[in-house]
């Protein structure tokens, strides 16, 4: 028996830098992806319009978005962009029955059991086993969430762990959260050195360690020449960013008991490559003292699926509108 509601349904995955739009055209077929740069638009609503007439589609019924952000009611205000919306307005003005919105590291949860193998690179650890898997994943901000089974089924946490505390492991890294402090106050959360945004911030840290200027270099330029090896700062930046994930990774991975592996997302590490093979990633994923063994086990997958939110939000839409098919 076919769906009791209409296609095409609108997908969308918010970021704080970019907009991803699909169209599902039907049961699981994602098609006419676009990518819109959150600027260009003054609200999520336009944003939305330009993309169904760019599409140039007939009239959508039902849209699901992810979005880089908590979601606990109407109102959504986003941290790392300058939109803010109410979900039943919107629906409203873009005329549609269903406006599904979900936090894009929930929805990109809901996508891990679906992505083919060809788009995960395994880093470490044995055969992922059933049980819990956790996500995490560095862009504009750090997303962080997981997944658990529940009889034949699973269930996405929605959560905001990128915002947690941020503790250093060695002096170099005290250094850093001490110039971030001076900075930003107190409360430094992982995602301010996790994050584009992080990457500066650690590499401004130590350019003043040096007696220079900070804000010399932006996100992009950082990876350019820290990935090029024609510039030893730059490296070593990467080199701090990679190992404070893999610690925040293995905290992630012991909190949620994910022997069903950790799979990482977000668009800075998969440009990463064999550098983050290299890297200390993986050493410090696995120093938990009494619980080295246990997270050695523990795969990690870096996630190089183009568009896998997408994929996720296309699953809560069925869900929520109690799809069926024979």
């Amino acid at each position: 028996m076919s769906s009791l509601h209409p296609y095409p349904r609108l997908l969308a995955d918010i970021g704080g830098t970019n907009a991803r739009f699909a169209l599902e055209t039907a049961p699981g077929i994602i098609e006419d992806i676009d990518v819109l740069p959150c600027n260009d638009y003054p609200t999520l609503a336009d944003a939305m319009r330009a993309y169904l007439q760019r599409a140039d589609t007939r009239s959508v019924s039902h849209a699901a978005i992810g979005i880089a952000n908590p979601v606990t009611g109407d109102f959504v205000q986003m941290t790392n962009h300058h939109w803010a919306f109410s979900i039943e307005a919107t629906r409203q003005q873009l005329g549609f029955a269903t406006l599904l919105v979900l936090n894009d590291f929930t929805a990109l949860a809901l996508a891990l059991p679906h992505l083919p193998a060809a788009e995960l690179a395994q880093l470490g650890g044995g055969e992922a086993r059933h049980g819990a898997k956790a996500l995490i994943g560095a862009g504009t901000g750090l997303g962080v969430s997981g997944l658990l089974p529940h009889g034949g089924s699973w269930v996405a946490i929605a959560g905001e762990g990128g915002h947690v505390s941020f503790a250093p492991v060695n002096d170099e890294e005290a250094a850093i959260l001490h110039y971030a402090q001076g900075r930003l106050g107190q409360h430094v959360s992982c995602e301010r050195f996790l994050s584009g945004p992080g990457l500066e911030l650690i590499h401004d840290a130590l350019a003043v360690a040096d007696g220079e200027a900070a804000g010399q270099l932006s996100a992009a330029q950082i990876s350019e020449r820290g990935l090029s090896g024609r510039d030893a700062r730059c490296e070593k930046v990467l080199a701090h960013f990679c190992a404070m994930l893999g610690t925040a990774a293995g905290n992630l991975a012991l909190t949620l008991g994910a022997v069903g592996g950790v799979y990482i997302g977000g668009g800075i590490v998969p440009r990463f490559g064999d550098m983050f093979a290299r890297s200390a990633f993986r050493e410090r994923f696995e120093a938990k003292g009494r619980f080295r063994d246990y997270l050695a086990a523990v795969p990690v997958y870096v996630i190089h699926s183009a568009y896998p939110a997408l994929t996720g939000v296309q699953a809560a839409l069925a869900d929520h509108l109690g799809d069926y098919h024979a």
